[in-house]
């Protein structure tokens, strides 16, 4: 799970039901190409199109990356959970439910999306239908993934802001992330196979891979990074990063080593830096 991407999930949350973003016009375009009857009037349109539009992007991002396919459906996936999590006003809406409703009837999506593996889309129906099908839980729940995911966004955005030109002692939004994934951890039944246990596993995994792009690129040889305390807490109440997933590799039988460095900056498709950059 890599800035670019990041990138792409933020400018999505700002764009929708976010009526008092300065940023909407900047991206409209960009994210009502794929509207219902290329009409964006109501949310359910704007979230099927950007949700389309995600994936698009996604399969966009430089393949050096090396994402899996179910990857990059899960993330958009998280995103589309969390959006219609929003939704609050409009009573519960399952993920299936709307996936069948207002994107698998979409005709930009059977036209841009193919069915199969073999089609040539990176991320196929196939792809995103299995991994829905594979979510089958509350979406509130599917939602609080979400956050978590997001708090791992912000760290990538903390150790590539312009004027990051040393290795940090802590970073800010590390603790916003322990908390989250413990409050998940403790709050779900994660047993071996469910689909608490694969995002949670996920999850674990998106860390590690972060934890090592750190560690390859940006801060060799430092002591593990720490979550920065809050103002009332003293130095010596620190906790390393590598405490929670310590417990995890635990749970999940996910094996790690335990230090936490390093993010190589990655490239994108120009129009879509231009975009992010505005």
């Amino acid at each position: 799970m890599y800035k670019e991407l990041c990138d792409l999930i933020n400018a999505a949350d700002n764009y929708v039901f976010d009526p008092n973003n300065s940023r909407g016009n900047t991206f409209e375009t960009f994210f009502n190409l794929y509207c219902p009857d290329d009409n964006c009037d109501t949310d359910d349109n704007k979230v099927s199109s950007t949700f389309i539009s995600l994936i698009k992007s996604f399969e966009n991002i430089d393949d050096k990356e090396k994402f899996e396919s179910d990857k990059l459906a899960e993330y958009a996936i998280l995103w589309l959970s969390y959006k219609l999590n929003q939704k609050t006003q409009n009573g519960t809406t399952t993920l299936n439910n709307f996936y069948t409703e207002h994107i698998k009837k979409n005709k930009h999506y059977n036209k841009e999306i193919n069915a199969d593996r073999d089609s040539g889309n990176k991320i196929s129906k196939g792809v995103i239908e299995t991994k829905i099908s594979s979510m089958n839980i509350d979406i509130k729940d599917i939602s609080n993934f979400y956050d978590a995911f997001k708090s791992l966004c912000n760290m990538y955005s903390e150790i590539n802001a312009e004027n990051n030109t040393e290795c940090k002692p802590c970073l800010e939004n590390a603790r916003e992330l322990f908390e989250k994934y413990e409050k998940l951890k403790n709050a779900l039944d994660i047993n071996k196979g469910s689909s608490y246990y694969k995002l949670l596993s996920s999850l674990s995994n998106d860390y590690k891979n972060f934890e090592n792009e750190y560690n390859n690129v940006k801060c060799k040889n430092f002591s593990p990074l720490v979550a920065c305390p809050r103002s009332s807490v003293t130095k010596n109440t620190l906790i390393s990063i590598a405490i929670i997933f310590v417990a995890a590799s635990i749970l999940l039988g996910v094996s790690y080593k335990y230090s936490l460095f390093g993010f190589r900056k990655r490239s994108q498709k120009q129009h879509l830096r231009e975009m992010l950059k505005k």
